[in-house]
């Protein structure tokens, strides 16, 4: 095991120690007990999504197969999430469990792409249900938590996408710490993951982009509230395990200005740099986003820029651990040497048609992508090579969210999306349609 896990370990364990001593008055002395805690909730989840594949300057056919013209998917997914209370005592036990499931709604093989991105598969053939389930043993003290087993997580260097049909989850431990007033801390160890359309949870963990496999990510970090209005800030270090290690860096401000006006500003930076075996090659990668945002009354709108200084694309563990601002719908605009702007607006359209009713659209364009000192690795992943890549993505969104009555909470959500690039880039030129129905139920 190398200095950096025993690293993320310490300073877990003396999290543990260090923040429950400190503590004058923590959620564990509020404990209702095992039982009395317990809470059932269930989210449903209807998706349809048709892409539809354009021979534009791309010339990169679908992975795993050939190229198909469209590609069209529906499903059902049900997300059960059990929590129990924690036992009383200066020390309190609990358990957290989750069971997903997804039914296909009519998805064909010769409609899906070979790897299907709603649907599980079992080697060629598409499941007609499929579902997955875990649990996580917790223990609290004072308000510092430990977790043990299968759960999500959320943080921007190792974070569980749920952006599809069914969450990720990830296996292994998780420390957490709000002992201290306005100051966040985490740290952990995962081994194992499941992707979002998995059979079964414990495969291996994967970079995004590389494809590489991994044997444990560690991390350790925080978010400060700080004294200054408005300010946050976020700090993250972890190890991707012989692949690379990884800083981050992010901080939000957000600065009232005449009535019902503000100005915000977003920063994100990501530091990656190989290490142990080297299993992605070299990597030496510093990538940055910053997004500003002018809103005013129901209107906001965001101009942002996104930078990536390597000759690796900026990668990253599994599929959501990544928090730029021009990570999109279809593409993340992070290629080797990438520059990026993005323009958007969004608009909270209750106050002219019925509440909860919020339209957005963006553009967002990439250029100056080299992958010609990328290595092995990526350029064989990617099927990417060259200089002078460029692309460019539109995006709308339409969303509505029933405000009262026996369906309050039930969202509706379309999204319309266009990418096209050129061959140096190494994406599709797709048209992306995506409907979505998700309903959420405390059942107690």
């Amino acid at each position: 095991m190398n200095n950096f896990t025993w690293i993320a370990r310490a300073s877990g364990l003396a999290l543990l120690a260090v923040m429950g001593g400190q503590a004058q008055a923590g959620a564990q002395d509020e404990a209702k007990g095992l039982i009395e805690g317990t809470s059932l909730g269930m989210v449903n989840r209807m998706v349809y999504e048709q892409l539809d594949y354009r021979r534009g300057d791309s010339t990169r056919v679908v992975s795993g197969g050939a190229r198909s013209d469209k590609a069209a998917e529906a499903a059902y997914g049900l997300m059960m999430n059990f929590s129990s209370g924690y036992t009383q005592g200066v020390v309190g036990l609990g358990l957290d469990a989750h069971a997903y499931g997804g039914i296909n709604l009519g998805s064909e093989a010769d409609k899906v792409r070979s790897n299907p991105r709603y649907i599980a598969k079992d080697g060629t053939d598409l499941q007609d249900s499929f579902g997955r389930a875990g649990a996580a043993l917790k223990l609290r003290w004072s308000s510092t938590e430990l977790k043990v087993g299968e759960m999500r997580t959320k943080n921007p260097i190792f974070h569980s996408s749920d952006t599809r049909l069914l969450p990720e989850t990830n296996r292994g431990w998780q420390i957490s710490s709000n002992d201290i007033a306005q100051l966040t801390l985490q740290a952990g160890r995962f081994t194992r993951w499941a992707d979002r359309n998995a059979r079964k949870n414990g495969q291996p963990l994967l970079a995004n982009y590389s494809g590489v496999q991994g044997d444990a990510f560690s991390f350790a970090g925080g978010s400060w509230t700080t004294p200054w209005s408005g300010l946050s800030l976020s700090s993250y270090v972890g190890q991707y395990e012989d692949v690379w290690n990884t800083w981050y860096l992010g901080g939000v401000y957000k600065k009232a200005l005449a009535e019902k006006q503000s100005l915000s500003l977003s920063l994100n930076l990501y530091r990656n740099k190989d290490t142990g075996a080297a299993k992605a090659g070299r990597v030496d990668n510093l990538t940055w986003s910053l997004m500003a945002t002018y809103a005013a009354g129901m209107h906001q709108l965001g101009l942002g820029y996104q930078k990536v200084d390597g000759d690796t694309p900026f990668d990253y563990v599994n599929r959501g651990s990544i928090w730029l601002d021009n990570a999109m719908q279809l593409s993340d605009f992070n290629a080797p040497h990438e520059a990026s702007w993005q323009l958007k607006y969004e608009a909270d359209l209750g106050q002219w048609l019925t509440p909860g009713l919020r339209a957005g659209v963006a553009y967002t364009r990439g250029s100056g992508i080299d992958y010609r000192r990328a290595g092995s690795v990526y350029a064989n992943y990617l099927g990417a090579s060259g200089r002078g890549g460029r692309h460019w993505e539109r995006d709308m969104l339409l969303r509505y969210t029933v405000q009262q009555g026996q369906a309050k909470g039930l969202a509706l959500q379309l999204r319309y999306g266009v990418h096209r690039a050129n061959q140096t880039q190494g994406e599709l030129n797709v048209n992306q349609v995506r409907l979505l129905a998700e309903m959420p139920l405390q059942i107690f």
